[in-house]
């Protein structure tokens, strides 16, 4: 019982919080445009479905992620296991090896996974001829999510102010945006923002108020957020810094073909 007070409860919310969106496109529709769809049906079906995904979705969040996510730091972080692989001793920022390796696997595995970053991809697979890769797309925006994500473990075991990081990378992206191709510009930004759905946003977040929670001396509610934003920067700089590589390979194969001409 429940347990399926809980579906229902959710279920509920879930349909007040669409409700609003489904009124805004409808009244668009029928009262401004005065047209009725074509397949009004389909989209009826569609929206049940809508519903019935997000509601499953969220109490995945709710039984799942959120307390997975958690969990992980706990024992990643637990001083007797900390102890165990490095022995006894104080404890310092290097012995959090393997939260950082588990952050980077995490991370890119999320990413790599989600469908938001796969539809850009297979989008900017096809406006661009072929010329973006759909797996070297998927697979340096994985990288720097995993490599923020591993940076902002280190900044809350360490505990630094969040912001020296934020301006550092923006001052990255600033002046890499000046040496990238025109061509990635727009959709390196673009990834930053696709990385932080529904598959990476619940593990990440518990990470890190996990790690808050159970590194001595830090604040869950300082220290606890912020993966996100290291989720969103650093995919902005791997894609720019794919997309300059691939460019070089091509001027350098460009070269070798020019000079076995002569």
């Amino acid at each position: 019982m429940n347990i399926a007070n809980e579906v229902v409860a959710v279920t509920l919310a879930t349909v007040n919080d669409v409700l609003p969106i489904a009124a805004i496109i409808f009244g668009f529709q029928f009262f401004v445009l005065r047209r009725v769809p074509a397949n009004l049906t389909q989209i009826l079906w569609g929206f049940a479905w809508v519903l019935a995904g997000l509601s499953l979705f969220l109490l995945g969040l709710e039984w799942c992620l959120f307390p997975l996510g958690r969990l992980m730091a706990e024992q990643l972080t637990d001083p007797a296991f900390i102890q165990a692989t490095h022995g006894a001793g104080t404890i310092n920022w290097r012995d959090y090896y393997w939260v950082y390796i588990f952050a980077f696997a995490i991370g890119f595995s999320t990413t790599i996974a989600e469908p938001s970053l796969i539809a850009v991809a297979m989008k900017a697979n096809e406006v661009s001829g072929g010329a973006i890769s759909i797996s070297g797309l998927r697979i340096s925006v994985a990288l720097g999510v995993a490599f923020g994500i591993s940076l902002g473990c280190y900044r809350i075991v360490v505990g630094d102010p969040i912001h020296w990081y934020i301006i550092g990378g923006y001052v990255l992206v600033v002046l890499q945006t000046t040496r990238a191709p025109k061509l990635i510009i727009p959709l390196a930004y673009d990834s930053g923002g696709v990385t932080t759905s529904t598959v990476t946003v619940p593990l990440v977040a518990a990470l890190g108020l996990g790690l808050s929670e159970t590194v001595p001396g830090r604040n869950p509610l300082i220290d606890g957020f912020g993966l996100i934003a290291f989720a969103s920067l650093f995919p902005i700089l791997s894609v720019m810094t794919y997309a300059q590589l691939a460019d070089y390979r091509a001027k350098l194969a460009n070269r070798k073909g020019q000079d076995s001409n002569f």
